[in-house]
Order: structure tokens, then sequence, then C-alpha cells
């Protein structure tokens, strides 16, 4: 027996063909996992600019290298999560509320919001928006991306801290959700519609509204959930509809704020690109391409806005081409000349055109797929952009793990246990992060700029993605063209929201708390349909030039009426909804894919915007959904079942 005994407390031995054979299949589980998730929209988007744009696929080795970097990225950095992260979160959320008191509680909850906010996969992806912001058509909006980003992330990170302390003390004190939309959603109408009425800050509302969908990612929902359970759990109110909801809804409003606050502030000092006290290190200097609001005429703006309206540039010759001809009177070689109208005569062995008008237009060419194209971007360095990966790896994982450590350890006095596993998990989501950041830059980036920039040859001559000559469109008569793309965003928001993972898990918690009334399935149907509406609307949005405060503000006073005459429980599983849908494959793809799309409409100054739209869309057919579930419930006969 004592043998027996000591056979237990030995330590088992593995050699390294055994402890391969043991990971092996477990690793190869969660790939499959991870690329469950993510094959239906890298799928769709390589068929549609394969088969139905029918143009080549740029830097193709290099974007599957960064997809297959992304895959593992996801593995290892789920599982870091599972092991290292989460057990420190759930640990801090189940005994903090109990031990400490308010202000550390709070103090925490601030500190823990911002801290994760800093680890979001999706934050790499905001910093890197502002290469494609021209400074000169939006000089703010490139200062707040470029000479401010450091600023930009922490006051997005500062939101989500304050969305997570302000949710700790609604649970604390039993306040409806309402009760905090309400004046919330007044605020941010107030600021947009300032914005909206300033030249300088316009293009500045789309990156404030898309901010709320970057932070609401696999790091920060699952950690203030825990939080926001754990304090669920000392106030009695673990078995409410309202356990855990509520704080990813707040963590997607506040940075909104938060930005749109920021822009104010350097708008006020105006120290951003152009301005009086700007020290930045772009040089300032006016040319054609100056924005003309910021110069005062609006009223051309408006004339330029109404002669490109919805990109339409049937000769394909760019206004920047036309300024240059303007001053050196050299064409582009792929130009060919046309003349239109006026009268055709032979006169002494030469050929005269009377009265016509010369054009110049680009040739089209017809013979895309006999190009050579790069399966490697010239321009990509890969020992540079690991070794920014790694830093960033470092910047975001690190010091989350200490903050958590450190209260655990020192603040809560409680021993770590299974330090092993979480020492794994944290090695695991460094790994991961790297590996993440990395296969965006090369994979996933250039996927959706190259998608988004080849979407208008549609319904527009446009100059292909990495490529020479002169493409489109497809549609060239009417509507039809605009509709392709729109029905492509449709399907793209529908099929990746029904792949998320944490839809799934939220349709399983509505389905138990509504007692089966609000059944998965159609919770998921909801979701994924507003989804594709809102990238839809977003993509409209671009296509014809439309401002984001004509969409955003109107959707989001409707939502107020919704979520009036909608019962507390619907509420917050509606305005959580949203949250889950902005997985770590969607928000960079479709924010790439929209700034790819920006770029290559005269008259877009960026690209965003699609994210808040999708950001919105699912909360307004939850609630439109929940009322009719609530309503068919009310006129069932009493115990069965919607």
């Amino acid at each position: 027996m004592a043998e027996i005994e000591q056979r237990r407390g030995d330590a088992v031995r593995l050699g390294f063909t055994g402890a391969v054979r043991l990971l092996v299949p477990y690793f190869q589980e969660k790939f499959v996992e991870q690329l469950k998730t993510i094959w239906f929209i890298i799928f769709y988007l390589l068929v549609f600019q394969l088969f139905v744009l029918q143009m080549p696929i740029v830097y193709a080795a290099m974007i599957a290298v960064g997809i297959f970097l992304v895959a593992v990225g996801l593995m290892f950095f789920m599982e870091g999560l599972r092991l290292g992260l989460m057990p420190l979160g759930e640990i801090i959320g189940a005994i903090l509320p109990r031990n400490a008191n308010m202000p550390i509680i709070l103090g925490f909850a601030f500190l823990l919001g911002l801290g994760a906010t800093f680890a979001e996969p999706a934050i790499a992806v905001l910093r890197a928006a502002g290469a494609g912001v021209s400074p000169q058509q939006a000089p703010l909006l490139y200062s707040l991306l470029n000479d401010f980003a450091n600023q930009l992330v922490f006051c997005v990170g500062a939101g989500v801290g304050i969305a997570v302390l302000l949710g700790v003390l609604r649970f604390f004190h039993g306040w409806s959700l309402k009760i905090l939309l309400y004046p919330l959603l007044g605020i941010l109408v107030v600021l947009t519609v300032w914005a909206a009425n300033e030249p300088m800050l316009k293009p500045v509302i789309g990156l404030a509204w898309d901010c709320g969908a970057v932070t609401t990612g696999p790091v920060t929902v699952p950690l203030v959930i825990a939080l926001g359970i754990g304090v669920c759990r000392i106030v009695g109110g673990e078995d409410s509809g309202n356990a855990g909801f509520g704080i990813v809804t707040l963590a997607s409003l506040f940075p909104i704020i938060a930005v749109l606050l920021l822009a104010f502030g350097h708008f006020f000092a105006d120290d951003y690109w152009g301005g009086e006290n700007y020290s930045g290190d772009v040089p300032v200097a006016v040319d054609y391409g100056t924005n003309i609001e910021a110069l005062g005429l609006a009223h051309a703006a408006e004339e330029l806005s109404d002669d490109h309206a919805a990109g339409q540039l049937p000769g394909g010759i760019s206004e920047g081409e036309y300024h240059d001809y303007l001053m050196t009177g050299e064409l582009p070689e792929d130009v060919r000349i046309r003349y239109v109208g006026g009268q055709v005569e032979w006169e002494e062995g030469r050929i005269l055109h009377r009265d016509a008008s010369v054009v110049f237009e680009k040739i089209r060419d017809p013979s895309i797929w006999a190009k050579d194209v790069d399966d490697w971007d010239p321009e990509s360095n890969f020992f540079d952009e690991a070794r920014g990966a790694v830093f960033a790896a470092l910047q975001a994982i690190i010091p989350l793990c200490a903050f958590l450590f450190f209260t655990l350890i020192v603040v809560l006095r409680e021993k770590l246990r299974r330090l092993d596993e979480m020492v794994i998990g944290i090695v695991f989501a460094l790994v991961g992060m790297f590996l993440f950041g990395l296969g965006i830059e090369m994979g996933l980036t250039p996927l959706g700029t190259q998608l988004g920039s080849n979407i208008p040859s549609s319904f527009a001559a446009i100059k292909p993605f990495g490529m020479d000559g002169l493409v489109g469109p497809i549609i060239s008569e009417g509507f039809g063209g605009k509709f392709l793309v729109m029905t492509f965003a449709f399907f793209l928001g529908y099929g990746a929201t029904l792949a998320e993972p944490a839809l799934n898990a939220l349709g399983d918690t509505v389905q138990k708390i509504t007692a089966g009334a609000f059944r998965k399935n159609l919770l998921m149907q909801s979701v994924a349909l507003g989804v594709a509406l809102g990238i839809a609307a977003g993509t409209l949005k671009m296509i014809y030039g439309v401002p984001l405060h004509w969409m955003i503000i109107p959707a989001y006073l409707l939502l107020i009426v919704l979520t009036m005459i909608s019962s507390e429980e619907f509420v917050n599983f509606a305005w959580d909804s949203a949250g889950v849908t902005t997985g770590p494959i969607t928000v960079p793809l479709v924010l790439s894919m929209g700034l790819g799309i920006g770029a290559n409409i005269p008259g877009v100054i960026d690209g965003f915007g699609i994210l808040a739209m999708a950001s919105v869309g699912p909360i307004l057919t939850v609630l439109t959904v929940g009322l009719i579930v609530r309503r068919t419930s009310e006129m069932s006969p009493k115990g069965e079942q919607a």
C-alpha cells in the first residue's frame, strides 16, 4: 500500500515523443475550433474577389501565411485566456466584492477595463488605421490616428474603465440599465450633432462610433462579465436576468463619448495637422488636395460631392491626375484620346475634328488575369513586423497580468492556486497575441484592404489593388453594381456573425433566462440579420457618401423608443448582443475593408462607420423580435411557450 501511495505521489515523467503524442491531438482540436470560426469569412472574401470581381489575389502567399498565423495565434490566445487570464479574473471577481471596500472595488473595475482594452487584438488594427487617412482631407482625424494615437487608445481604454466602474455600481444598487442608457444616448446624440456641424470634426464621427465596436472583444467581455457576476453573487442577484448583463453595453458606449471629447479637445486646442499650434513631424503644405471644407468653401465641397456621387468615374482618371495634367500637361501612360461630337473632315492629308470635345480616358485592361502579381508584398519586412508584433504582445498582456496578480496577492492576500497552469496560460496568451498580430499585418489587413479597394469595380472604373491598368465597371447601368456590393456586404455580416462562438453562448443564456420564450436559434438569427443589415447600410453610406450621423442618430433615437417599451431582461441582452458580433476576425477585416472602399471612392475621406452600423443593427432586430416574442407569449394560453 505504501508503494502504491509512493507511486501516486511520484510525478509522471514523459519523454519528448510521449509529450508530443499527448499534445498534438489536443492542439489539433483547438486549431480546428479556430478554423471553424474563421473559415467562412475568409472563404467568402476569396470567392467574391476571384469569381465575382474576377481579379487575382495580390500577395497571395503572404496572405495565406498570415491567415495561418491568425488561426494558430487565436488557438494559443484563447487557450491562454482559458488557462491564465480567465481564472485570475474569476477568482478576483468572486473574492473582491466580498473582501474589499467600495473604493477598492471601483478602482479595480476601472483599471481592469483600461488594461483589458489594451490587450484587445483589434486595438492593433485601430492603431494602424491612420496610414490610409490623408492629412489634407481630414486633418483632425489624421492627427488622432497618427500624432495622438496613444492618447486615442488611452481614451478608449478609459472609456471602458468608466463603463466597468459604472456597471459595478449598477449591480450594487440594482439600477435598471434603462436609467443609464437614456442620458448616455442623449450625450452621444448631442456630441455627434455638434461634431457634424463642424467641418473639421465631422470626419471623426465614424472613428468614434467604430471605437465602441473595437472594445468589446475576447479579452474585455469575459473579464468584465466575471467581475459583474461576482458582484451579483454578493448582492444576491446571481439568479436574476441581470446577472453579468449591461457592462458590455456600457463598455461600447463610453469609448465613443471619450473619443469625441478627445477630438473636441484637440479641435479647440488647434494642435492638429494644419492647426496653428501643430507640432507634429508631417510638414503642412496646402495643395489641390487640401480639404475644401477646412478652407471654408463648403459650397464647393457640396458641388464636388454631387459631381462624384457614388464614386462614379467612368473615365477612370482621378482628381489628382487631373490636377497633375493642369500643372504639367502630361497624361498617364494608360490614357487614350477620344473625340465626341463635331464634324470630321479630310483636308490636305489630315483628319480634322471641328467643334469636337476632346476626351481623355483610361484604357480598360481586359487581360488582368494575364498580369504578373506579386505573391509577397515587396515593401513588407517580415522581421520588422515580427519585432513590432512582439512588442505589441508584451505591452498588451504583461501589464494586465501584473495588475491581476498584484490585486490577488497584495490587495486580497490570496494564495495562488494552480500557478503553473496560469503561467502556461500567460505564455500562451503572449504567443497567441504575437502570432495573431503578425497574422493581421500579413493576412487579414491586406486581404480586407485589397477586397475593399476592388469592390467599387462592380459599379465604377478603378485601378485594381496592386496592379496597373483599369478595370470595371462590372455593371455600368443603373443600381445593379451597387446592389451587388450591398448584397455582398449583407451575406458577409450574416455568415460571419453566425460563426462567432460568443453568439452561441449568448443564445444559450438568453434561452435560459427567458424560460425558453426567446429561443436560442431565434436570437442567433435575429443578431445575424441585424449585423447583416448594419454592414449593408454602412456600405451604402460609403457608396453614396451619406454622412454617418444621418444614419446613426435616427437609429439610436428609434432604439430609445424600443428600449422604453421593452422589458428589462430583453433590454439587457439585446444591447449586449452587439458586443458578441465584433469578434477578433470580423473587426480587423471589416475595418480594413471599409478603409479600402473609402480609398477608391472619390469624395470619401475615410472608411469608418461600417462597424458602427454593424453594432446598432442587432440591437434593433433583437429588441423588435423581443417585443414580438413578448406579445406572442401574452396572447398564448397560460403555460404555453411562444
